[in-house]
């Protein structure tokens, strides 16, 4: 779900068992006219339940949480319909987790110690349709992504249609299926048959995967 009227301010709900992170991104969010808190939850059956009461905007979701993950966490949010951006705000920088996250179906992957005002900005840019993970991961993903290339089916560019070629200039550009369909003048079903093609052809398994690498590719001059 990308939002289309930027007049109202971008829902998001908070998904973390730490009390004081919690008390720390609603005073942060107070200050700014275009992102609200609507809803936190210290327990993820709770933000589950809470997901389906509000349909917020957004969900910012801790990865490693007793009881039900992060992870599992958000594969149950996906399951019951949440179709809003869901963004992975967590301390861990372990590319394992980075990239269980983004195939899982994350939408970004933020770390908590992230400047306060860098952590608004691509909230904003997470609001909008964008796919946000913080800069320090960036060449984490790439190396994760690098070392397929010695695997019999790495990823070859040359696979593609000139689409989807177009297609994954605009996932490496962040843009969300919406906003692809927009500027291409195409459906949105059709932006997700060619993402679904595209992905099968580079034998990678998100959106995300497909962004980083085509950037380190020079895919998306």
């Amino acid at each position: 779900m990308t939002r289309t009227d930027h007049d109202t301010p971008a829902t998001i709900l908070l998904i973390d068992d730490h009390p004081l992170l919690r008390r720390g991104v609603a005073q942060l969010l107070e200050l700014e006219e275009d992102l609200v808190l609507s809803g936190e939850a210290g327990e993820p059956e709770v933000g589950i339940r809470l997901a389906n009461e509000f349909d917020p905007d957004m969900i910012l979701l801790d990865l490693n949480m007793p009881g039900m993950d992060g992870i599992a966490t958000l594969k149950a949010l996906r399951e019951q319909g949440y179709a809003g951006r869901i963004v992975m705000f967590t301390v861990s920088d372990h590319e394992e987790d980075v990239v269980a996250a983004l195939r899982s179906g994350a939408d970004g992957y933020l770390l908590k110690d992230m400047d306060p005002d860098e952590m608004v900005r691509q909230l904003r840019q997470a609001a909008l349709g964008r796919m946000v993970i913080s800069e320090s991961l960036t060449a984490l993903l790439a190396e994760a992504l690098r070392s397929q290339r010695n695997q019999p089916a790495a990823p070859d560019i040359h696979s593609l249609t000139q689409r989807e070629r177009e297609i994954l200039r605009e996932l490496a550009a962040g843009l969300s299926n919406k906003l692809i369909a927009r500027k291409l003048d195409i459906t949105e079903g059709t932006v997700k048959v060619h993402v679904k093609h595209l992905l099968k052809k580079l034998n990678l398994r998100s959106r995300v995967e497909a962004a980083v690498w085509a950037v380190q590719e020079g895919v998306d001059k």
